[in-house]
């Protein structure tokens, strides 16, 4: 999974970005067209992706996103797709960003995880920084690492190693790979002299287009090496997804789409999903199916001859028969919600209902993809009755609590679309 990586980065989906060793899952398996994040933040959409539910169902589902607060993380008591893979006998490492809380109470070696190598909050220096918190430097297990290379590296390398391992003991392997890329601060590969001089770590004037390209290549190289090492370790009864934990942040590409990262417009929320499984999934195959980062825990969950969740343990869809091409596109509703701004939406079919501040909208999605034609009066039945559905979804969901944190849409006004 890559981090603040938009809809539109990856040159498969259209970009001018290059991105050739990605792309070769969409020549090699699926790409998908109608894919969303959890949320428009990447610790809210973590939660999601893990327990296979709405984050928020969880207090830690309620950051957006997760700062370091003592106490808060996910509950070790919630079933994740680690540990309900672990008791189907799988080895499951967690290589990269966590960002869930940390230690001693969370953590992801007390969720599912039986190896750790990454980072426990919601970024890194890309090179090493002893000066920073604990929550931000790299770690194996509990432990900082101390010197090392460009952290994309030194996380594809890990990677690498704890697949050989696996193989090695002839142990079946489920294996989170959360690179930090291309999320700032921007520091390419030959960067390190300007980053040991860089105290903000947001680093916002390093940024530019050809900085994001730097990013991003890195994240390529080392998502190539990756598949190059499942083909040489044989490994080829192996499902590979690849996707993002929220819409794109600053240089990146949402076209066709709106909006940004801490939006609920699409630019927002949608994004890459690529899925490689030979002999599964046909090469070069395409998908319109709606699906949202939850999905993945009931779809993995059968794939690795688990049980069908019940409803009351997902709000996820095993949508694995529909990417195989053995049953049609579903119809399905889906919410969400994002205290900065007052934002909510629903989705429906192509409809999609969103509220920001004071403002509603309606738009049809299917004619309309960058949401400018507000259709609220033109088709107030449907807008009435999708604003009702969130309604009533919002009711069972938890509130946010008045501290928590929403990360701010600095200088966008409601109606700006």
């Amino acid at each position: 999974m890559a981090d603040d990586l938009g809809f539109a980065d990856l040159s498969c989906y259209g970009s001018a970005y290059r991105t050739p060793q990605i792309d070769r899952l969409a020549r090699e398996g699926l790409k998908m067209n109608q894919a969303y994040a959890n949320s428009a933040v990447c610790s809210a959409t973590r939660v999601g992706l893990i327990t296979g539910r709405y984050q928020y169902r969880f207090p830690v589902g309620l950051w957006e996103p997760l700062d370091h607060i003592d106490g808060l993380g996910l509950d070790p008591n919630v079933p994740t797709l680690p540990s309900r893979l672990k008791k189907l006998g799988y080895r499951t490492s967690l290589v990269g960003k966590w960002h869930m809380g940390s230690p001693p109470e969370h953590g992801p070696l007390r969720s599912g995880y039986d190896h750790f190598y990454g980072m426990l909050g919601g970024w890194a220096d890309y090179f090493p920084r002893p000066d920073r918190k604990l929550e931000n430097v790299l770690l194996d297990g509990y432990t900082p690492v101390g010197h090392h290379g460009y952290v994309t590296d030194e996380l594809g390398q890990r990677a690498i190693k704890e697949m050989t391992e696996a193989a090695a003991a002839n142990t079946p392997l489920f294996l989170s790979v959360h690179f930090t890329a291309p999320h700032w601060p921007w520091e390419g590969p030959d960067d390190q002299a300007i980053a040991e001089k860089v105290d903000d770590p947001r680093f916002v004037e390093g940024g530019s287009v050809a900085k994001l390209q730097e990013l991003l290549t890195a994240l390529d190289r080392n998502v190539g090496a990756i598949l190059d090492a499942i083909d040489r370790l044989k490994m080829t009864n192996t499902i590979v997804i690849f996707t993002s934990d929220n819409g794109g942040s600053h240089y990146s590409n949402t076209w066709p789409l709106s909006g940004m990262k801490g939006e609920l417009l699409e630019g927002g929320l949608r994004v890459p999903v690529l899925m490689r499984w030979p002999g599964q999934i046909a090469p070069g195959s395409t998908s319109d199916q709606v699906t949202i980062s939850m999905d993945w825990v009931p779809t993995l969950l059968r794939a690795a001859g688990g049980p069908q969740l019940a409803d009351d343990e997902t709000d996820g869809l095993d949508i694995m028969p529909l990417i195989e091409g053995k049953a049609p596109l579903k119809p399905r509703s889906l919410c969400w919600r994002f205290k900065s701004n007052e934002q909510s939406a629903l989705r429906e079919g192509d409809w999609k209902y969103l509220k920001v501040g004071g403002n509603e909208w309606l738009f049809d999605l299917g004619k309309d993809q960058r949401e400018r034609a507000n259709m609220r009066l033109v088709e107030p039945a449907i807008f009435t009755r999708l604003k009702a559905k969130y309604e009533a979804w919002d009711a069972t969901m938890l509130a946010y609590p008045e501290k928590s944190f929403s990360m701010p849409t600095i200088g966008k006004t409601p109606d700006r679309y």
